[in-house]
């Protein structure tokens, strides 16, 4: 929702969504330590998808179809690269099921390096292919959520390394679903959106 307010409304009632309103929903959940982090990583995250999705709403005049198309596939084998990569190196292997939240006990799964393969290949399939199948407005709005999704996983990732003293690599690969999750649902609800209130358009 951060990314499609962003992209409906603009930079700063993106950044405020995403900064206050992530941190009231941090402080609900009694996640504490976050809403610090949270209210300033999200408002940038919610600030630069904003910004760059109108900022740039002139870019397609002066780059071709085909230039937009490469570049986001570019943008989607990159995240792919990161989720495979991370998975791969943390997440492999026999990994420990465990929640603050509900008590697992401490069983095990086994989870081989080829599934963090499979699922960075699915995710820069699926970017490359809203690319290739969607006008270049669409292109715009993939860069601009990998863009802001990529501030915030370096965000949270600095705050708990620096901050809380906590092994912040084990975030990483959450924090990178949660950007592709959003990328994917946002694009479509502001789709549908601006066909139904065609004034949100620049």
């Amino acid at each position: 929702m951060v990314y499609a307010v962003a992209m409906l409304l603009g930079p700063f009632i993106g950044s405020f969504a995403g900064g206050v309103g992530s941190m009231f929903a941090d402080i609900l959940l009694g996640y504490y330590v976050y809403a610090p982090a949270t209210l300033v990583v999200k408002a940038l995250e919610g600030g630069v998808v904003g910004l760059l999705s109108r900022k740039g709403g002139a870019l397609p005049e002066y780059y071709s179809r085909r230039d937009w198309k490469i570049f986001t596939t570019e943008m989607g084998v990159l995240v792919g690269i990161l989720i495979g990569l991370v998975g791969f190196l943390y997440y492999s292997g026999s990994v420990e099921l465990s929640s603050g939240i509900v008590s697992f006990g401490t069983p095990t799964i086994f989870i081989p390096a080829v599934f963090w393969f499979v699922i960075g290949t699915f995710v820069a399939l699926l970017i490359a292919a809203i690319a290739f199948l969607s006008e270049p407005e669409f292109g715009l709005m993939i860069v601009s959520t990998i863009f802001g999704g990529l501030i915030m996983v370096t965000g949270y990732f600095l705050y708990e390394q620096l901050f809380l003293g906590v092994f912040a690599l084990a975030e990483v690969p959450i924090n990178i679903g949660q950007m592709t999750i959003g990328l994917v649902v946002a694009i479509p609800v502001v789709k549908v959106v601006r066909r139904a209130l065609p004034q949100l358009r620049r």
